[in-house]
């Protein structure tokens, strides 16, 4: 069965946004672990929490996704933007553990002129000071498509980020369409070869989530810059093969298009009628 989802406001709390994933029809969800441009959160009562953990359950969601901010950038040099990080990332990581959710997905971070090994560097120090053993929530390094000084831009930074840390089998990875497309990966033409470039790096197990997005830029472009489905440089065939691929079939998907959850909900609906049409 498709396991798939959108990205999901929680400003209604996180009991009222799993009642709109069942809503909508979709059978998972990502949300922002706190205040995707700041640093607040917003702490749940049992009463709630409770609510959620019943919704979820009775209707069978996938693996549910929270989505670090973005102000948090574990490969900076500035101390103090790095202290944000590491405060931010060791909170979330317990904060969502507490909550169930399976996995806890981040940018990887941008050097800022410090340089790509520094940067890594500090991401590896980042993440020993906060993933722990006894932990069941997966972190996921999310694919990045090249803009500026980002880190996590090819397969072999982020097993360099992975290699690194204390308690790697917690650490996974996200693959974002529109990203390894603007970082020229060519999952239009040769998904097979991506995805066995992807299994010699760092192994198909620790392929745990895809953000499916379709991209305004094209191939290669390092912008990243999510599209519509079907509406992008990706186009509607390349995303039902990914959609489909043996490989992939199986793992939750994400949709991280321009929408708001009407949106998001005709985008899951034309995206199961595509795949039964063509299964028929």
């Amino acid at each position: 069965m498709l396991t798939i989802g959108a990205h999901m406001s929680i400003a209604g709390g996180i009991a009222k946004t799993a009642e709109n994933v069942v809503a909508m029809e979709a059978n998972t969800m990502q949300i922002f672990s706190r205040n995707p441009r700041g640093s607040n959160y917003r702490n749940y009562g049992q009463e709630e929490v409770d609510a959620f953990q019943d919704i979820r359950y009775r209707y069978g969601f996938g693996p549910l996704l929270a989505h670090a901010p973005y102000t948090m950038n574990l490969a900076s040099g500035n101390e103090k933007t790095y202290e944000f990080a590491c405060m931010v990332i060791r909170e979330d990581i317990a904060r969502m553990d507490a909550l169930g959710i399976e996995n806890l997905v981040f940018h990887p971070g941008s050097h800022t002129g410090i340089g790509v090994e520094a940067g890594i560097g500090n991401i590896i120090s980042g993440l020993n000071q906060a993933v722990t053993e006894t932990q069941n929530i997966t972190v996921l390094l999310e694919t990045m498509s090249g803009k500026g000084t980002e880190i996590g831009v090819t397969f072999e930074e982020l097993k360099k980020i992975r290699d690194g840390v204390c308690f790697p089998e917690k650490v996974g990875v996200c693959l974002d369409t529109c990203h390894v497309f603007a970082a020229g990966y060519d999952i239009v033409h040769d998904l097979d070869g991506v995805l066995e470039e992807f299994d010699r790096v760092l192994g198909l197990p620790l392929l745990r989530a895809v953000h499916l997005n379709d991209s305004m830029m094209p191939f290669g472009s390092r912008k990243d810059r999510h599209a519509a489905i079907g509406a992008g440089e990706i186009g509607m065939d390349a995303l039902l093969r990914i959609l489909t691929h043996p490989a992939l079939k199986d793992l939750p998907f994400y949709l991280e298009t321009p929408f708001d959850e009407e949106g998001h909900a005709k985008e899951i609906a034309m995206l199961r009628k595509e795949l039964s049409n063509r299964s028929g």
